[in-house]
């Protein structure tokens, strides 16, 4: 395309010197983010962070992501042959319209979808919603490459809220699967195990001067270190951990918890980071009344030390866990 005719040279120097100082500038802010992710001890990933942004958590009904190539069994409350759609979040809203009500489960848990032309011919937009026996052990019908169908989970009011136990306390989080559907396959894989042996908090930073009680930022002081979270890894003995891709990027939350990078690492966050940006998928988000024994794991003696170049807290006594199943009222 030619340049614009009345275009002076000084001015088309000046606009590109510009773009050159902003592709310099996100290069740097891309380096430092990649370096403080990796990790030392234990193949563990750093977590410091640059400047603001906004960005807001999605909460019920902001996401609708599936697996592409699972198919879920369970019954079926609506029978796709009837019940078509041209697109797996439609097919996903579909569910999460019954399960809206504030009692008792869902009608709707989990839903199948078959989205693939060529794959699935006369039943391209078949949407079968269904129902599990028991929501956090999803009747896996087939998986691989060979499978036309996307499924994914809807947890209700009540439903999908893991305990995380340590010696300090359980904390309990409610899943996400509908924003991080892979990450929280791999939880309820963890929860199925009946141990997370090799799971363990090892790094734990307060809130310092930085944030107040409620998470917010407090007007003029620093960003870190500390940094105001609780990190740890979620790799179980005796098994093989796949790297997640990148799912959910919202705002971190307090009570987030979030992978650093791919995984296995992760963190819960005691405050709300805007200054990370939409860096961390979360999968999970820890309820408020439980906080307190996040902060008082934060609490427990540390050791400093620098990991590429930035200043952590490592407990000087690894906070072991597990994950165990949470009966709350009529859901999970």
């Amino acid at each position: 395309m030619g340049r614009k005719s009345g275009e002076s040279e000084p001015t088309r120097w000046g606009t590109l010197i510009i773009l050159l100082m902003g592709l310099i500038s996100f290069s740097m802010v891309y380096i430092f983010m990649s370096s403080v992710m990796s990790s030392p001890p234990p193949s563990s990933s750093s977590l410091s962070f640059n400047s603001k942004t906004k960005g807001e958590e999605s909460e019920f009904g902001g996401c609708c992501k599936g697996i592409e190539k699972l198919e879920l069994w369970g019954a079926a409350v609506k029978w796709g042959t009837e019940f078509k759609f041209n697109s797996s979040e439609q097919c996903c809203k579909a569910c999460k319209d019954m399960c809206r009500g504030n009692d008792g489960p869902c009608l709707c848990d989990s839903w199948v979808f078959c989205g693939n032309k060529v794959a699935c011919g006369d039943k391209f937009g078949e949407c079968w919603l269904k129902k599990q026996k028991d929501v956090l052990v999803p009747d896996k019908q087939e998986t691989g490459n060979k499978i036309m169908w996307t499924s994914g989970l809807i947890f209700g009011r009540g439903e999908g809220i893991v305990g995380l136990e340590t010696e300090y306390g359980t904390l309990h989080i409610k899943l996400l699967p509908d924003c991080s559907p892979k990450s929280v396959v791999y939880i309820l894989e963890l929860l199925a195990l009946r141990h997370c042996a090799g799971c363990y908090f090892y790094r734990a930073e307060g809130r310092g001067q930085s944030w107040d009680v409620k998470g917010s930022h407090i007007k003029d002081a620093s960003f870190g270190p500390p940094f105001a979270l609780i990190q740890g890894t979620l790799e179980a003995q005796g098994t093989t951990f796949n790297p997640i891709q990148t799912e959910h990027n919202p705002t971190i939350r307090r009570g987030s918890v979030a992978w650093a990078g791919s995984g296995p690492e992760f963190f819960i966050s005691l405050a709300n980071h805007e200054e990370w940006k939409n860096s961390y998928t979360v999968f999970g988000s820890v309820l408020p009344e439980d906080m307190v024994i996040a902060e008082k794991i934060a609490e427990l003696p540390t050791n400093a030390e620098v990991w590429n170049n930035i200043n952590v807290s490592v407990l000087e006594k690894n906070v072991p866990l597990r994950f165990q199943r949470i009966k709350i009222g009529n859901g999970d």
